[in-house]
C-alpha cells in the first residue's frame, strides 16, 4: 500500500509542477502580445514622410511672434486637414545665402526626405553676390539632394528683387530660377512671394518679410505646386 501511495504522491507533485509551468507560460503570453502591438504602433507613428522646407528668413518666419504662423506650419495644417501622412520640417535660417545653404546641406540630408522645397537666393541678390555664384550654389544643393536620394521630389521656389538693384541684375537674377527648374526638370514656383511682395499691408515694417496674413497667401502659393507633387508620389 505504501509504494502505491508514494507513487501517487510523486504523480500528484509532478502534475502540480507541470500545471504551474503551463500557467506561467499562459501568463507570459499577454506580455509578448503587448510588445508586438507596441512595435506595430511605433512603426505606424514613424511611417510619415518628410517635407523639408530649406530656406532663409522667409521660411524661418522671421519677425513673427509664433513660428506656427510661418508658411511651413500652415502647410502642415493643410496636410493634416486632408489626413495625409507627411510631416513638414522647417529648415529655414534667417540671413541664409545660397553659399550658407550649400555648406549645411549635407547635415540636413541626414534624414529621409520625400519632398525638398528649396527657397534660397534672396539674400544673395540683396547683397549683390555674383549671379554665377548663386546659380552654382543652387545647382550644388540640387545635386546633393539627388545624390542622397534620386527619388526625392525637389521643388524650386523662385525669387525676385526690388527694381533698385538695377534692371539688368534683377532680370538675370529672376532667370536663374526658371533656368535651373527647366534644366533639372523641377516643379517650379515662379515667385514665392506672389501677391505679397511689395504690398505694404502684407509685409512687416522692413517691407521684406511677410506678416501673418502674408504667410497665409505664401502658403497657398506653395500649396498650388506642393499638392500635385504629393499626389504624384
Amino acid at each position: 500500500m505504501k509504494p502505491f501511495f508514494l507513487k501517487f504522491c510523486y504523480f500528484l507533485i509532478l502534475f502540480v509542477f507541470i500545471s504551474c509551468g503551463n500557467e506561467a507560460k499562459t501568463k507570459e503570453q499577454p506580455s509578448t502580445h503587448t510588445s508586438t502591438a507596441t512595435d506595430a504602433t511605433v512603426t505606424e507613428t514613424t511611417s510619415k514622410k518628410t517635407i523639408l522646407c530649406f530656406g532663409d528668413s522667409i521660411t524661418a518666419g522671421y519677425g513673427l511672434d509664433d513660428t506656427n504662423d510661418a508658411y511651413p506650419a500652415l502647410l502642415q495644417a493643410k496636410i493634416d486637414s486632408l489626413d495625409l501622412d507627411y510631416d513638414v520640417v522647417n529648415s529655414g535660417l534667417s540671413g541664409e545665402t545660397t553659399a550658407g545653404g550649400r555648406s549645411r546641406i549635407q547635415w540636413v540630408l541626414n534624414q529621409e526626405i520625400a519632398v525638398f522645397i528649396l527657397e534660397l537666393g534672396a539674400n544673395d541678390g540683396l547683397r549683390g553676390i555674383p549671379l554665377t555664384e548663386t546659380r552654382a550654389n543652387l545647382q550644388a544643393i540640387i545635386d546633393a539632394v539627388r545624390t542622397k536620394n534620386p527619388k526625392t521630389t525637389i521643388i524650386l521656389a523662385g525669387m525676385e528683387l526690388p527694381p533698385n538693384m538695377g534692371q539688368d541684375y534683377t532680370t538675370q537674377f529672376r532667370a536663374i530660377f526658371a533656368d535651373l527648374a527647366a534644366k533639372n526638370d523641377l516643379p517650379f514656383i515662379p515667385f514665392i512671394l506672389k501677391d505679397v511682395g511689395g504690398i505694404a499691408e502684407l509685409n512687416q515694417n522692413d517691407g521684406i518679410h511677410p506678416t501673418v496674413a502674408g504667410h497665409k497667401i505664401l502658403a497657398n502659393t506653395v500649396w498650388e505646386v506642393l499638392k500635385p507633387a504629393i499626389d504624384r508620389l
